[in-house]
């Protein structure tokens, strides 16, 4: 396995062809929670869910164990930015947004992804701020392919477009603290993304770089608390939040978007590298 400074894991495609396995499970798991999301329904009921979906694919949740966790995703629910564990008692309500963050091993390689869905009727401001958070996404995503596509792109350029796609998008808190990661053979590698930033900085952004990308953002102030429970982090100021993400990964014909069904074309057109989708996924 090739290696990068700072123990940057670089993959090679066969190995990111394995982690694309490992993100369509994640996805298949997000599919079916999003569609359970609704009023009356527990996030331990969500939390059933997508450990049956990733079992059943002969794969393995990532988060439950690691470090102690005791479940196989995270539910955070309004305030609760990341980390909330599921349980019987946290009932969802019309008008609640739940960010839902899941991951897979599978072969021994990992996906990782965060969905948030709206509950019932849910305020428009709240998910015009979800949307906003999927833009940044996107374009930290973009700002990557097209970095590699160059031979210039640096790390923080993905961070900078974060940034700058938030910022276009209204007054938000963007969450410090807290962010995207590699990924591969553990679930959290180097190198560490930070969602706001001056571009031009950090190693290079080149082929068999794999990172998962997940904005943060807030309806209020940036600032976070961590619960007794040593897991939820949740606003200072009580205000919503709202977490997405994606895997992808870096290759010579572009990136590829390992847990996203389509591999990010929608979003991402030309930017996407012409791969033949596999059996599991769709052409």
């Amino acid at each position: 396995m090739r290696r990068h400074q700072l123990d940057i894991q670089l993959k090679t495609p066969e190995q990111i062809e394995k982690m694309r396995a490992a993100g369509l499970v994640v996805a298949a798991a997000l599919g079916r929670m999003r569609a359970a999301v609704a009023p009356g329904v527990t996030t331990a009921d969500l939390d059933e869910i997508a450990e049956s979906v990733i079992r059943e694919a002969g794969a393995v949740p990532s988060f439950k164990g690691y470090h102690g966790f005791p479940a196989s995703i995270c539910s955070s629910v309004n305030e609760q930015v990341v980390h909330a564990i599921p349980s019987p008692k946290q009932v969802l309500r019309s008008g609640d947004l739940i960010s839902i963050d899941c991951g897979a091993v599978l072969d021994g390689w990992h996906g990782d992804a965060a969905i948030t869905v709206g509950v019932g009727e849910v305020r428009p401001e709240l998910l015009r701020m979800s949307e906003v958070a999927e833009d940044a996404m996107w374009a930290g995503i973009a700002a990557a392919a097209r970095g590699a596509a160059s031979g210039k792109g640096r790390l923080t350029d993905i961070s900078y477009a974060v940034e700058c796609a938030v910022r276009k998008g209204g007054r938000y808190g963007i969450v410090d603290g807290y962010g995207g990661h590699g990924i591969g053979t553990e679930m959290h590698q180097d190198p560490h993304v930070l969602n706001h930033g001056r571009p031009g900085r950090g190693p290079r952004l080149v082929s068999g770089l794999a990172l998962a990308i997940e904005p943060m953002i807030t309806m209020g102030s940036p600032r976070t608390a961590e619960l007794a429970d040593g897991w939820t982090v949740v606003t200072r100021d009580g205000s919503m939040a709202v977490h997405v993400e994606h895997t992808m990964a870096l290759l010579d014909d572009g990136v590829w978007v390992l847990t996203a069904p389509d591999g990010g074309r929608t979003r991402l057109g030309d930017l996407v590298t012409d791969r033949q989708p596999s059996a599991s996924e769709p052409a």
